[in-house]
């Protein structure tokens, strides 16, 4: 049985890791017109990749057979889709041919990235309220 405590952890792993993808939307919106990083070439679309990791820290026995578990954060990835091509020939990153390669950040994906998580942000702030409005009543009960 979950008890309160664990509800909370659960809760807050999954605040934690709504907020690395809200940043991380962030970083690809206010980066979506990079076209020269210091590692050579235009800024990457990154992405968060998260990973469920059962409530006994020895194992994920728990995540993997559906039972409840926490999420964290595995790795944060560069998207691998090649960034948009455009023709200016005047450009200081432009090409031989006179193209840019702007970044691989489309601004309709990345808002509907952002409402999820802000979605998700919210179920899990709602979650954390109605678990110590139980832990209260629980204890009203004895009273």
């Amino acid at each position: 049985m979950l008890g309160v405590f664990s509800a909370m952890e659960v809760a807050a792993s999954g605040l934690s890791a709504e907020r690395t993808r809200m940043n991380t939307v962030a970083s690809n919106l206010a980066n979506a017109r990079t076209t020269r990083t210091e590692a050579g070439g235009p800024y990457k679309r990154l992405d968060p990749v998260f990973e469920a990791i059962g409530l006994d820290e020895e194992s994920s026995v728990m995540a993997t057979q559906g039972g409840v578990s926490r999420v964290k954060v595995a790795k944060i990835q560069e998207d691998t889709r090649q960034g948009m091509m455009v023709y200016e020939p005047g450009h200081p990153d432009a090409n031989a041919q006179g193209y840019v390669e702007y970044p691989n950040v489309n601004a309709v994906e990345e808002m509907v990235n952002m409402i999820t998580a802000s979605r998700a942000y919210e179920a899990g702030v709602t979650t954390i309220d109605t678990v110590k409005q139980m832990g209260r009543s629980a204890l009203d009960i004895g009273k």
